[in-house]
């Protein structure tokens, strides 16, 4: 990363503890031309303190996804070829400050998940957050057609879950369960219902969510009404073809605005931040 510089930082007017090195007033010159650090993009990044709730500490779900000038999530299928060494960096980065990564099964399938693994640049943060040596993935699957082989289940630092409803297959429940993952009930037929998996992951101790999509997954969060941010990575490519958007499936019966948090640039990519009012 050569050169990462905020455009405009609202974090930093906003926020009790201001801005990372770079935003309005703490030397954005000198910001634009050096890499920042693992440590400053997590100050940049990091979740807000959590707001009490009926039932303990409200769950913040964050979202990180990327997308072309013209729409597409995905070029052929995946999210790589439309995605820089930056973009890669924060992803590293949101990742390292969850406490769960949630994503759905054929986006685990397609992009090939692994386990998450434990980076010691956070270490001493996740240790004061209360937080394990690596987030936890949580796969949404009604079906459980998952591949219980795989590393994401055979050795994983921390043990996978999985969302499903109450109506899964009891067969394999059982072979999610054989394989060391957890089965989390989130929903009373075959399917996930969204706010309730957001409140199943709250009830594990998960408050800071992080949901990598796919399309089909942040959209029903989205139609929910539960999403409480968004991380989007805007790539100056075009791409035609009928490729998703970031979100789909179920529409909003009123558009739901969302309040600019940060913007970040290098080389023609955006870097931006939205948060509910």
């Amino acid at each position: 990363m050569r050169r990462l510089f905020p455009v405009t930082d609202q974090t930093a007017a906003t926020d009790s503890g201001g801005g990372p090195p770079g935003a309005p007033g703490e030397g954005a010159g000198e910001a634009g031309t050096r890499e920042w650090s693992l440590d400053e993009l997590a100050d940049a990044y990091g979740y807000p303190e959590p707001e009490p709730g009926p039932d303990g500490p409200r769950p913040w779900l964050r979202a990180n996804m990327v997308s072309t000038l013209d729409g597409a999530a995905q070029h052929d299928g995946r999210s790589q070829p439309i995605s820089t060494a930056t973009d890669m960096r924060i992803f590293g980065t949101l990742r390292g400050l969850a406490d769960v990564v949630v994503a759905g099964a054929e986006t685990v399938r397609l992009e090939g998940y692994r386990p998450a693994r434990a980076r010691a640049e956070f270490a001493g943060r996740r240790e004061a957050a209360g937080q394990g040596p690596a987030p936890a993935v949580a796969v949404v699957s009604a079906s459980l057609d998952l591949d219980f082989s795989l590393p994401l289940f055979t050795s994983p630092l921390v043990p996978t879950l999985i969302l499903t409803g109450a109506a899964a297959d009891p067969g394999r429940v059982a072979a999610a369960e054989k394989a060391g993952a957890r089965v989390v009930i989130a929903g009373d037929g075959t399917g996930v219902e969204p706010d309730r998996a957001v409140r199943a992951l709250a009830g594990l101790g998960h408050t800071r969510l992080l949901t990598e999509g796919g399309p089909r997954l942040l959209g029903q969060f989205v139609a929910a009404g539960v999403l409480d941010e968004l991380c989007l990575t805007l790539s100056p490519m075009l791409t035609a073809g009928d490729a998703q958007r970031i979100s789909g499936g179920p529409s909003v019966a009123v558009p739901r605005r969302f309040a600019l948090a940060s913007l970040l640039e290098e080389e023609g990519f955006l870097f931006a931040r939205y948060r509910r009012p």
